[in-house]
């Protein structure tokens, strides 16, 4: 990228709140002047909520958080939209082909890409604006700093903006450290004897220390938006020297997240150096670790993608994930992740071709040719309805399941098939269906129907033979015989039978169905086919196998179950749930709280354990199994 001269020359007037209508010609018209940045090459086109280029009148808000500048009496001002996290820029009081841009750093302002939106003021008019810019890139893990500039017979810019962090309840960096309490995620490390430390706050907050050291010694913090990769933008934060006297000194605070940009998953380490030679050193990248369900869903959001609003590229797993941030904001009151719920309604529900969300089509309305993707999209907007109240959610329910009924038939003297092939009928699509169709009943006053669908299904169900003799749930039905077809017991299948269990307890009232529940919970408990040494465990968490992307969300799923059953009997699965939770907490997490495939935290050179947003998912589900 090129540079230029950082030095801008401010005014001193008021911030001009009148947007100019006119939206000018991308280009200008007039020949750059020599002392305009060029840029390298064309900068990459950024999606956030919206797509770079997006016109200024659909802004949703609009701060002015620098000073105007002004050359020639043409006044070149910033605008920030902090809802969608875009910025434009306008030029006024000018003249024929005076222009109007923005720059773009990703590194603080070091570099940047220059001339974005660049406009001309046309014949008859005194200003123009610019399209409006992402100062975030989410998916790409980036964070941006933009200022405005312009050119009227000399090229003059603002300042660079958002330079520091702050969150919408105003906790900026460069708070003071003095008195602050927190935890050390990670171990410190040392330099030629000094101590260097991390710490962390409950509030998402870090600094940095030294100690054991000398006058001159240095210590700082790095911040870094894709885990550690890189930090272009975060270096040498808050970076101070031990003062004559001393042996030690902390630095000033900075945010690990960006909430107002929908950075999550941010990491931060503490370095410093020694004022003899020329090393330092570093501790590990981390996060805030001291409440768990917090750090996994931070760890999680890490993920979501919001301009496609998903998690890529799993479609029935982001349903699943969705319900997970669902389920932690409900369970502990935390709303910072709430937008993402209509932030899915309403990109996603959306047809897609083949290949876009899932390997068959999206027809809309989270309808598609595979039955159990549609229920699972169905319960997460059911769960929605809970948290938030809003119709839409619980319509779009019931609009689902009026489809899933449709793949109902006598084969097998009932059940639904898993899809459109009707090949298969198998233990999730049905369990799925008894449970979908209670939460309904048990939502929808004066309802009958939805009832006689869940009690038809759920005696089905008990009567189909997938349900064996030790009180496992095998996979489905023999296509041949109609008959359990032996297949693996899987968590996810035992799980969803004891949440269809217990929502039927919920609709009927009825003993009989807590019982179910209660002897399919201490079925899987006692059985070694899905229970190591006190850790539950699929078939292919062994170490001479890894679980493909489905696989590695179901025990989330036993869990879900596991802890709705807990809180309708007392209590009395919480040790087991207690000891999961416990083992993937000290044995399965990463220093950046993510948390793998196998909760023993085995791993083998032929098959390492695996960490993903998917596994992210099922353990935030077992953290929460204990709320």
């Amino acid at each position: 990228m090129a540079r230029m001269s950082d030095n801008v020359v401010k005014a001193g007037s008021a911030h001009r709140k009148v947007l100019i209508l006119l939206t000018a010609v991308a280009l200008a018209l007039v020949p750059v002047l020599g002392t305009a940045p060029q840029r390298a090459s064309a900068a990459t086109t950024v999606c956030a909520l919206d797509c770079d280029t997006l016109d200024p009148s659909q802004a949703q808000s609009e701060t002015f958080p620098t000073a105007n500048v002004h050359e020639n009496g043409d006044v070149i001002e910033l605008h920030v939209d902090d809802v969608l996290g875009m910025a434009w820029a306008s030029i006024d009081d000018g003249r024929l082909n005076d222009s109007i841009w923005i720059d773009r750093s990703w590194d603080g302002g070091s570099t940047w890409d220059g001339l974005l939106g660049k406009a001309a003021i046309p014949s008859g008019w005194t200003g123009t604006r610019t399209l409006m810019y992402n100062m975030y890139d989410p998916a790409d893990h980036a964070r941006a700093v933009v200022r405005a500039c312009g050119d009227a017979g000399g090229v003059v810019c603002t300042s660079w903006v958002h330079l520091q962090v702050c969150t919408a309840s105003a906790q900026c960096d460069g708070a003071s450290s003095t008195g602050a309490t927190g935890t050390e995620p990670v171990p410190g490390t040392t330099l030629d004897g000094r101590d260097i430390s991390l710490h962390v706050t409950s509030t998402g907050m870090a600094w940095a220390t030294i100690s054991n050291g000398a006058a001159g010694d240095e210590v700082w913090m790095d911040r870094s938006w894709n885990e550690g990769s890189s930090w272009p933008d975060g270096s040498s934060e808050e970076r101070v020297s031990v003062p004559s006297g001393a042996t030690g000194t902390s630095t000033a605070e900075i945010n690990i997240d960006d909430t107002l940009g929908r950075l999550y998953g941010g990491a931060v380490r503490a370095c410093g150096r020694a004022v003899t030679g020329e090393n330092g050193s570093c501790t590990a990248w981390t996060r805030e670790d001291d409440k768990p369900a917090a750090a996994a869903a931070d760890a999680l959001m890490y993920d979501y993608d919001p301009y496609t609003a998903w998690w890529p590229s799993s479609w029935w797993n982001s349903a699943v994930a969705l319900t997970s941030i669902i389920d932690y904001t409900k369970k502990t009151g935390d709303t910072a992740y709430k937008w993402i719920i209509d932030r899915t309604f309403q990109v996603d529900q959306a047809a897609f071709a083949a290949g876009v969300r899932a390997t068959n089509q999206i027809y809309g309305d989270f309808i598609s040719d595979s039955t159990d993707d549609d229920e699972w999209w169905a319960l997460a907007w059911i769960d929605a309805y809970d948290l938030t109240g809003d119709q839409s959610y619980l319509n779009m329910a019931v609009t689902i399941a009026d489809y899933v009924e449709t793949m109902w038939d006598g084969t097998c003297s009932g059940g639904l098939w898993s899809d459109t092939s009707k090949s298969y009928k198998n233990a999730i699509t049905n369990a799925l269906y008894v449970r979908l169709t209670a939460e309904l009943h048990d939502r929808i006053s004066s309802d009958a129907g939805w009832l006689t669908q869940a009690d038809k299904e759920w005696s089905w169900f008990l009567n189909s033979g997938m349900i064996n003799s030790s009180g496992l749930v095998n996979d489905g039905l023999s296509s041949s015989t109609c008959g359990n077809n032996g297949g693996t017991v899987w968590t996810y299948n035992q799980g969803m039978t004891i949440g269809a269990a217990v929502e039927m307890y919920r609709a009927t009232g009825s003993p009989a169905d807590l019982t179910e529940a209660k002897y399919l919970a201490d079925s899987a408990i006692n059985s070694t086919s899905l229970v190591t040494n006190g850790i539950l465990t699929e078939s292919c968490d062994t170490l001479t196998a890894t679980c493909d992307d489905d696989q590695k969300e179901f025990k989330g799923i036993f869990m879900d179950y596991l802890g709705d059953l807990n809180s309708v009997v007392g209590g009395t699965y919480s040790s087991f749930i207690n000891t999961q939770i416990n083992a993937l907490w000290a044995d399965d997490r990463t220093t950046l709280n993510q948390i793998g495939e196998r909760w023993s935290g085995g791993t083998s050179t032929s098959n390492p354990n695996v960490f993903d947003w998917r596994t992210q998912s099922a353990a935030l589900e077992a953290l929460l199994a204990a709320e």
